[in-house]
């Protein structure tokens, strides 16, 4: 790993050496960073990043939910997670082979929202690993990917994920520019979750939004993003609310 990242221009580094031809983990910096190591594993490594006066945590991981669930405990810094999660988030996210299993794709979500992460989106192909050279045998999962709190959001809010070509690996890399040149304002960010169009109230919530609002397509359209994020929390607080209830009437039982 280290000869890799030298290759590539990093004089600097955490380095965890491949088993065999398989996994291997690497961080690389630039000399201006001041870097402090917290943690590290054949899994992950998870780094405190000096930018100003901020210390931004960073972990660059393969998988396990338990881990990031405990990475997860300080949620006072802005926080980025990237790699190999090993797991999809929808069925969207996987072409080819048997179908996924719900549980694991709803362990997956459930991660992520306890530890108010939250999808980075990307540019590039949809499509992060891919395996087989026949069509009948060809099977493409998208398993890499960026994640941050709003704290790091705010703070980078030009950051975007670039999928690169690979052709020796079956992933392919992922960049991450927290400089990018694409001008992105804090409305551009929005997005709609795969998981909303399965509530009821979806639908509805947009229509009573749209006829609500009069002005311009722009108006509306803002006044929309605003509707459903207000829409977007409501749905999880009750969630949380009956979560936080099934667990207190499994623990009286």
């Amino acid at each position: 790993m280290e000869k890799v990242r030298m290759r590539c221009g990093f004089s600097n580094g955490i380095d965890i050496d491949a088993n065999g031809t398989r996994d291997g983990l690497s961080l690389a910096w630039k000399e201006d960073l001041l870097v402090t190591l917290k943690s590290f594993s054949n899994n992950h490594i998870d780094v405190m990043v000096k930018v100003g006066n901020l210390d931004v945590k960073l972990t660059n991981k393969d998988d396990s939910w338990n881990l990031l669930l405990k990475l997860g405990e300080d949620k006072n810094h802005p926080w980025l997670v990237c790699g190999d999660f090993n797991e999809i988030l929808y069925s969207t996210g996987k072409r080819g082979g048997i179908l996924k299993e719900e549980r694991k794709m709803e362990s997956f979500k459930e991660a992520l929202e306890e530890c108010q992460l939250e999808d980075l989106g990307f540019s590039g192909e949809w499509f992060t690993w891919e395996r087989g050279n026949f069509a009948t045998t060809n099977i493409r999962k998208r398993l890499d990917r960026g994640v941050a709190n709003e704290r790091w959001r705010t703070l980078f809010p030009k950051g975007i994920v670039y999928h690169l070509p690979h052709s020796i690996s079956d992933h392919c890399p992922i960049l991450l520019n927290t400089m990018s040149e694409r001008t992105r304002s804090r409305s551009s960010q929005f997005k709609i979750d795969a998981w909303w169009t399965t509530e009821e109230s979806f639908e509805a919530s947009v229509r009573q939004s749209w006829d609500s609002t009069s002005g311009s397509i722009m108006e509306k359209l803002e006044s929309l993003q605003r509707d459903l994020k207000e829409w977007e929390r409501s749905i999880k607080k009750g969630k949380e609310g009956l979560k936080k209830k099934l667990s207190k009437d499994l623990e009286c039982c």
